[in-house]
């Protein structure tokens, strides 16, 4: 049996599929599934090669970029993260997962959203002079549809800043935590599909 899943994924991306190759019911001695959809579907790690010709792979990734204390930031823009919305008493090292209006409407099983929230250009800079090593944000991309797509993405990976995408914060309430986030050790790949938690400190 062949499923094409609802899960939303960047206009051009070839839809998640997912398939029963091996089935109990039908006399196998497992039940077998193959899985397909790009690195960048669902919540994932941006690896710096997704942009960055000489990047870095996500199997190269530091446990303590996904691993550890973060803070989840609200954001009440409606359009973009930007400068002003952004903490005063950022850190070296920290991580930082933005909770946007995405939160709100844009989950996973919905048809993709153009007008998403994302973190502008000035905010990334921001970001990438304080020296914050990761930044999360609740839809499938950092950078804009329309805005900042590239320039976004670049200044923060250039910066050395890990970014994950599409996490859900829906239920989350801004704050301190702890977060684990383990991307699959995909070999050379530019990003990996992930499985985000938080626990409240």
């Amino acid at each position: 049996m062949t499923v094409q899943s609802g899960m939303a994924v960047w206009p051009g991306d070839p839809a998640v599929r997912i398939e029963r190759i091996q089935s109990l019911e039908r006399g196998a001695a497992v039940n077998l599934t193959h899985c397909s959809f790009t690195a960048h579907t669902g919540t994932h790690v941006d690896a710096p090669r997704h942009f960055l010709a000489d990047g870095a792979a996500v199997d190269a990734i530091p446990l303590e970029a996904v691993m550890g204390p973060c803070r989840v930031v609200g954001v009440g823009d409606p359009e973009a993260v930007r400068p002003a919305g952004l903490p005063g008493d950022l850190q070296r090292g920290e991580r930082i997962l933005f909770k946007t209006k995405n939160s709100f409407y844009c989950n996973g099983l919905q048809p993709f959203h153009e007008d998403l929230a994302y973190v502008s250009r000035e905010a990334a800079e921001v970001l990438a002079a304080a020296g914050v090593q990761t930044v999360g944000i609740d839809y499938l991309s950092i950078g804009g549809f329309h805005h900042d797509l590239v320039a976004t993405h670049t200044i923060l990976l250039r910066a050395g800043v890990w970014i994950i995408e599409g996490l859900d914060l829906s239920a989350v309430v801004p704050g301190r935590y702890e977060l684990a986030c383990l991307p699959l050790r995909l070999a050379g790949a530019d990003g990996a599909p992930a499985r985000a938690a938080l626990r409240r400190l």
